[in-house]
């Protein structure tokens, strides 16, 4: 399945463009026009849809889709566009090579939340999921790392990018990006890891893994 990456320079001036990137949902609904074919009941999923914002004062979107994209559906004056095909980058994962890597995502994991059992049934509580922070965080890359086919070669940069959201407040904004170098272990996973993206809160800006050569 092809795959490509489209980068839109954000125009802070357009109207649209400031408010989304003030709140990710309407982020995510403006970029799901990029969609040429969305169908099915998980369109984003279908149409391979995952995002990072790069923050700055010219804020950059990079956007992955499964299929080239419909530039004509965003808004016009959004933002200049330029798109790449990623499959010469899918053919070259190979075995021992090293990379350099970064990844916008939502570590997260359920946790109890300390409450008695039900006095009635006897049952707990079910767990939370609950957003981790610093090492806890770091331990999580590093297991999604080594899932995803990748051997880190040294502890990650992290740095924390939080984008709460008025409408629908949630741990799974409160993002972290790790940044640094991996071999890659398993071509086949890693390429899955690269179309499927990595963690939850896909849709809202996390989980899009992109690599670079060293």
């Amino acid at each position: 399945m092809p795959m490509t990456l489209t980068r839109i320079t954000v125009n802070r001036s357009h109207r649209q463009a400031r408010a989304d990137l003030a709140n990710r949902p309407a982020m995510h609904k403006t970029l799901m026009r990029l969609l040429a074919h969305p169908t099915g009941p998980t369109p984003r999923k279908t149409g391979g849809l995952l995002f990072r914002l790069e923050p700055g004062l010219d804020p950059v979107l990079l956007v992955q889709t499964a299929d080239t994209p419909n530039l004509t559906g965003l808004p016009g004056g959004y933002g200049s566009t330029d798109s790449r095909d990623l499959t010469p980058m899918l053919t070259a994962l190979t075995p021992g090579r090293p990379v350099r890597y970064r990844i916008t995502a939502a570590p997260t994991a359920y946790r109890s939340t300390g409450a008695p059992p039900d006095p009635l049934t006897g049952r707990r509580p079910r767990s939370k999921i609950t957003t981790l922070h610093g090492q806890d965080a770091q331990t999580w890359w590093q297991r999604q790392a080594a899932t995803a086919g990748l051997r880190l070669c040294e502890p990650a940069e992290a740095f924390r990018r939080s984008f709460p959201s008025p409408e629908r407040p949630a741990p799974f904004y409160k993002l972290t990006q790790f940044d640094g170098t991996a071999t890659i272990t398993d071509p086949d996973l890693l390429a899955t890891a690269l179309r499927e993206g990595i963690g939850k809160g896909k849709a809202y800006g996390a989980g899009l893994l992109t690599l670079a050569p060293v």
